[in-house]
C-alpha cells in the first residue's frame, strides 16, 4: 500500500497563482504515479492468469478471462480492459520508460503513445536502445501535440529499427466511421469517420441528390435534409421522405422507407406515447432577441427561449432506444407516426416458470427490456446483441425471469466455462457476482435508471442444487481459435512490419560511389 498526500482545498483558497500551479502540477505527477502502480498491478495479474497455455486455442481463453476480472475491477468494458492489459505490459518491455513513469515524471498519455509506437519492436538489443534514447529525451520533450510527440519517438525508432515504424500507410489503415459520444445532445448522436476520397466524394453527392428529392414545402434546410438522408441510406431507402405533410406532395406518396428498412428498438413508457410532434425540431432556428440597454450581462449572454416550449408539468417521459440514446418524447412522436409497431412488453406478473431451455419471445422481450445491456460488471452491450443466460444452468435452474439476465458472448463463455466466476439473481433482476479472486461485484438492471417506477420484480424461485459440473467435462464445448492469439500477435505484427520493407531496403543501400 501507499499514500499521495494532497494539498487540503481549504489550504487552497487561501493560496497565491503560484501555489495553485504547483499544486496543480503536484497533483498531475501523483495521478501518473498511482495510475502507473495500477498498471503494474494488471501486468502481474495478466501474468498469472495467462502463464499457462493450456486453453490457448479457446474462443474464450486466458487472457479473455483476465480481462474479465480488469474490467470487473475498474468498471470498464471488455475492450478498455484489454486495452489496459496491452498497456500494462509495455511497462515490462520498456523498464527505463516505466520507471519514469512510476516516479510521475511521465503522463498516462505520454507513456500510451510510447507504448503504442514502440510495439513494432521486438528485437531485444533494439527495444533496449529505444528504451534508453527515449527514457533519456522524453523529459526534455515538453508540452507537444500528438503529431509532434509520434514523430519524436519514431525518430528514435528509424535509428535503431526502421522496420518497426508504425506510418506506412496509416493513413488509409485509420479509415473508420465512429457514431455517437455520451457528450452528445439528447435526441441526435454525432458523426465522424475517415473514408476513401472516392468514397467521400460519392457520399457527398448522394446525399445531396436525396435531399433535393423532396418538394419545396419540406420544412427542412438543406443542412438538416443531407442529415436525414444518411439516415435513410442507412435503412436501405432509394428516396428521403418529404415532411410537408401535405396529401397532394408529389414526393410524399412513398412514403418513410425507414419505418420497414431497420429494425430499432425503443422502450417507453405508456405515458409517452401520446406526445405529439415538435414542430420547431426543423427549419430555421428562430430570430434571436434583440439586446437593449437595460438587460444586465446575464440576461444578455441567456439562451434564447424556445417558442412553444411545454410546462414542466405537461412534459411526457422520454423513451430510450435499446442500443445506447434517448429519444425526447416528441422524436418518438415522429417514429410512431412513420409507422413504428407498438408491442407492450408483459406484466412481470404474467410470466410464468417454461419447460424448456430457449425461452419464449415474450419473456426474451422482457428480459431484454428490463436488461437494457449485459449484466456483467462494466459491460454496455445492448441487450439486444446479448444472450439469455440461465443464472443457474438449465436444467438446474428453470426458465423464468429470475433466473435468466442478458449477457453478451464474451461474458456468457467466461461465466460458463470458467469455472472461478459465479453469480447470484434475485428477484428484482439484481446481480451479485463473484470473481476467481473472491471479490464481489451487483449491477441493477438498467431499466431502474430510465424507468424507476415499472416494478420488475418477478417470483421468488425455490433453492437449487449448485452445479457440479467441471471445466474438463465442458471444455470441450467451448468455440476454437483458428489461430491462437499468440500466433495473431506474431502474424499481425509481421506483416505491418513487411510494410516497411522498401523503406528499409532503401536505408540499407550503399551510399553511391
Amino acid at each position: 500500500m501507499f499514500e499521495v498526500s494532497l494539498p487540503d482545498p481549504a489550504e487552497l483558497r487561501g493560496s497565491g497563482d503560484a501555489a495553485l500551479v504547483g499544486a496543480i502540477e503536484e497533483c498531475a505527477r501523483a495521478e501518473a504515479a498511482v495510475g502507473a502502480r495500477r498498471l503494474s498491478a494488471i501486468a502481474e495479474l495478466t501474468r498469472r492468469r495467462t502463464a499457462s497455455d493450456q486453453r490457448a486455442n479457446w474462443a474464450c481463453d486466458e487472457w479473455d478471462a483476465t480481462a474479465a476480472e480488469v474490467a470487473a475491477a475498474l468498471g470498464l468494458s471488455h475492450g478498455r480492459a484489454c486495452g489496459q492489459m496491452h498497456l500494462s505490459l509495455a511497462l515490462n518491455r520498456l523498464p527505463k520508460v516505466a520507471a519514469l513513469f512510476l516516479a510521475g515524471e511521465l503522463s498516462a498519455r505520454l507513456m500510451s503513445v510510447i507504448a503504442w509506437r514502440t510495439y513494432l519492436v521486438r528485437d531485444p538489443e533494439a527495444l533496449g536502445l529505444v528504451d534508453a534514447a527515449v527514457a533519456e529525451h522524453a523529459g526534455k520533450w515538453g508540452p507537444l501535440s500528438a503529431s509532434k510527440l509520434e514523430q519524436a519517438i519514431d525518430g528514435w525508432i528509424d535509428r535503431h529499427d526502421p522496420g518497426a515504424l508504425r506510418r506506412t500507410r496509416a493513413s488509409a489503415r485509420s479509415r473508420d466511421v465512429c457514431i455517437g459520444d455520451p457528450d452528445d445532445d439528447v435526441g441526435t448522436a454525432a458523426l465522424w469517420g475517415r473514408l476513401y476520397a472516392t468514397d467521400a466524394a460519392m457520399l457527398d453527392r448522394r446525399l445531396t441528390q436525396l435531399a433535393n428529392g423532396v418538394c419545396d414545402d419540406d420544412p427542412r434546410t438543406l443542412a438538416q435534409r443531407r442529415a436525414d438522408a444518411l439516415g435513410a441510406l442507412a435503412a436501405g431507402a432509394e428516396h428521403l421522405a418529404c415532411g410537408c405533410g401535405n396529401p397532394d406532395c408529389p414526393s410524399g406518396s412513398r412514403g418513410d422507407e425507414r419505418a420497414t428498412g431497420v429494425v430499432i428498438h425503443v422502450v417507453a413508457e405508456a405515458a409517452a406515447l401520446g406526445a405529439v410532434p415538435d414542430p420547431h425540431l426543423s427549419g430555421q432556428a428562430p430570430p434571436s432577441r434583440p439586446i437593449t440597454a437595460g438587460m444586465t450581462l446575464a440576461e444578455a449572454l441567456a439562451p434564447d427561449p424556445e417558442p412553444d416550449a411545454p410546462s414542466a408539468s405537461s412534459r411526457t417521459p422520454a423513451a430510450l432506444i435499446t442500443g445506447g440514446g434517448v429519444v425526447p418524447a416528441p422524436l418518438l412522436a415522429e417514429l410512431i407516426g412513420g409507422g413504428a409497431t407498438l408491442s407492450p412488453v408483459r406484466c412481470p406478473g404474467e410470466l410464468p416458470s417454461e419447460p424448456r431451455y430457449r425461452p419464449s419471445a415474450k419473456l426474451a422481450e422482457f428480459v431484454r427490456v428490463r436488461d437494457l445491456t449485459c449484466r456483467f460488471p462494466g459491460c454496455d452491450v445492448p441487450a439486444e446483441f446479448c444472450d439469455i443466460d440461465h443464472t443457474v444452468p438449465w436444467p438446474l435452474g428453470p426458465t423464468h425471469p429470475s433466473n435468466l439476465k442478458c449477457a453478451c458472448r464474451k461474458h456468457h463463455l467466461v461465466k460458463t466455462f470458467w469455472t472461478g466466476w459465479g453469480d447470484v439473481q434475485l428477484p428484482d433482476g439484481t446481480v451479485t457476482w463473484t470473481a476467481p479472486s473472491g471479490l464481489t461485484y451487483t449491477t441493477r438492471p438498467g431499466s431502474r435508471i430510465f424507468f424507476p417506477a415499472w416494478n420488475t420484480t418477478t417470483a421468488e424461485l425455490p433453492h437449487t442444487l449448485s452445479p457440479t459440473t467441471t471445466i474438463g467435462d465442458r471444455g470441450v464445448m467451448m468455440p476454437q481459435r483458428r489461430r491462437t492469439r499468440a500466433a495473431e500477435r506474431v502474424h499481425r505484427i509481421t506483416c505491418e512490419r513487411a510494410l516497411n520493407d522498401a523503406h528499409v531496403a532503401e536505408r540499407n543501400r550503399p551510399p553511391p560511389f
